[in-house]
């Protein structure tokens, strides 16, 4: 998640510069109608957000409500299905005390983390001074999530991942899709597929005649002069922010929103979350319900027909509140790679679901994902106002590997820095595996692997720095520390399709049990992963549907 999930490159078939543009903006005459008055709230339009009950009867659970949940919600909606989506985290449809439902990036606060008593922000510290501080423990919308060698940040709410990412929407390169699912069809995929899942997640591409001038995206010119110099190509990737929203905020005319750097702890006006593309349009149909603040505990197979799904019903301190049983026709994992691997893992080997075969837990990867910044001389200030929405990025996948999005440091000050979050082609993946002593479920990445990413990230820093005469910052992830290798934000793989599920997303040993979330994918997709995602469940559920239902 520039999650905050960020990263981007050029797309097979048109202009380096310009990559693929979905539908234009559906929310700007609606955003803007409100001027300064606009309420600064981020809902869920329409959704029937309410607790599932105790015993009932559902014939498609979908567990989770990112990409792929959304997806699947909306299509079976569609086909006539009734749907209950079970969502961990908040709804996020309530202001906190400032008046607005997201808290600022700059000022985290107890909607901020996910069951922290402090936080852990992805950068740790700023001009030497740390930046974590302790917050009430809350169900918050950022999930910080530890493992041996790794963190993972996940976003949690009605939502999922779209809550708490930079908007980064790009589509693969063609040629590069085998090597990212190789057991799809590209023609279906850049035909049908890519496009339909452009179209339902609202996204456009920034107007660059005004991107050239406005005083937001200073850092990203100065980005693009120093690739250029140094031979490398910089590319403009759409987003799902709301373009006309954004110039609006330039203007003074309404709420600020990524000119005030909200991003990694959700936007309260201007971007495209899921909230207001897939699941508004899921809501529309008035047969999807979602339980809010509810965690899958088990999936058994039901006497009856169908899967016993066991249930706990959380406060917002993380306490169960109550235990349900409810049963299942058809159980949808959509709770992102993490949360549907890791459920699996636990499902097989204590017995629930004994017959998933020995493909559950693998192929998990991080998208390669490192960070770094650039201290660059007095006469290069990156600017003052920051927008939280990257429009563009460094591409040198093909010659080293390693894409690099120029990314904001939406401070409020003068920083001198140009920041990154690469995306490299790495080689390493990861298992889940269940330790019964703990009875938790542990991922044996190995942090040494991260040396890999940092060497392809260095294809391209190494060589701007040499032609600059600049140095690396040595302030942001701990002291005297260049590179941010001690997370990602697209997690991916642990339910591999074709492997763990047949090539449309079954799981294979259980009918009526499926994956159609970003656990399918093995691991990379050499871009920001959420369109791919997106595009995957559509086409998953269309054959799903069509043969299942």
């Amino acid at each position: 998640m520039s999650e905050r999930p960020l990263s981007a490159q050029g797309m097979h078939g048109i202009d380096r510069r310009r990559f693929l543009t979905g539908t234009g903006s559906v929310l700007g005459a609606a955003a803007l109608a409100g001027g300064l008055a606009a309420p600064a709230r981020a809902e869920v339009p329409g959704l029937n957000v309410c607790p599932i009950p105790d015993g009932s009867h559902v014939r498609a659970l979908v567990v989770g409500t990112g990409y792929g949940g959304s997806v699947a919600a909306l299509r079976l909606a569609r086909a006539g299905v009734d749907v209950h989506m079970i969502e961990m985290g908040l709804a996020w449809d309530t202001t906190g005390p400032d008046g607005k439902v997201f808290a600022n990036t700059t000022k985290p606060d107890y909607r901020s983390f996910w069951l922290r008593t402090r936080t852990k922000q992805p950068l740790s510290q700023f001009l030497g001074f740390p930046l974590d501080k302790d917050v009430p423990r809350h169900t918050g919308i950022l999930d910080a999530e530890d493992f041996a060698g790794i963190t993972v940040y996940q976003g949690r709410g009605i939502g999922g991942g779209s809550l708490v990412n930079g908007g980064m929407a790009v589509t693969p390169r063609r040629e590069r899709f085998p090597a990212i699912l190789p057991t799809v069809d590209p023609a279906e995929m850049y035909a049908t597929y890519y496009p339909r899942a452009n179209a339902g997640l609202g996204v456009t591409s920034v107007d660059e005649a005004w991107w050239e001038n406005a005083a937001c995206y200073q850092y990203a010119r100065v980005g693009r002069k120093h690739a250029q110099r140094s031979g490398f190509p910089f590319v403009f990737v759409p987003n799902v922010y709301d373009w006309d929203y954004m110039k609006q905020e330039a203007a003074g005319a309404v709420p600020k929103s990524a000119l005030e750097g909200e991003v990694i702890y959700g936007n309260n006006h201007g971007k495209k979350s899921l909230q207001k593309t897939y699941l508004a349009q899921a809501a529309a149909t008035g047969r999807v319900t979602v339980s809010a603040l509810h965690r899958v505990t088990s999936v058994t197979p039901a006497a009856a027909g169908g899967y016993t799904v066991a249930i706990d019903q959380i406060d917002t301190t993380g306490a169960v509140l109550a235990t349900k049983t409810v049963r299942a026709d058809r159980v949808f994992f959509a709770a992102g790679s993490v949360g549907t691997s890791k459920l699996l893992t636990r499902l097989k080997a204590t017995g629930a679901l004994p017959a998933l075969n020995e493909h559950i837990g693998k192929g998990w990867g991080d998208n390669g994902n490192v960070m770094c910044g650039r201290a660059n001389h007095m006469w290069d200030p990156t600017g003052t106002l920051q927008s939280a929405m990257p429009t563009a990025g460094i591409d040198n996948w093909d010659a080293g590997g390693a894409f690099a999005e120029v990314a904001p440091l939406p401070t409020g000050i003068e920083t001198y820095a140009s920041f990154y979050l690469s995306i490299t082609r790495t080689p390493h993946r990861a298992e889940f595996t269940w330790n019964a002593a703990t009875g938790r479920v542990e991922l044996s990445w190995d942090r040494s692997w991260k040396q890999a990413s940092i060497d392809m990230a260095k294809s391209i820093f190494d060589k701007i720095n040499a032609k600059e005469g600049t140095i690396y910052r040595t302030d942001l992830f701990g002291t005297y520390k260049i590179w941010g290798d001690h997370l990602t934000y697209h997690p991916l793989g642990g339910a591999v399709l074709d492997r763990a599920t047949d090539n449309h997303g079954r799981l294979h040993g259980y009918r009526g049990l499926y994956v159609i979330d970003g656990a399918l994918i093995p691991g990379n997709t050499s871009v920001n992963p959420f369109v791919t995602i997106t595009a995957l469940a559509e086409r998953n559920i269309e054959r799903i549907i069509a043969e299942d239902f």
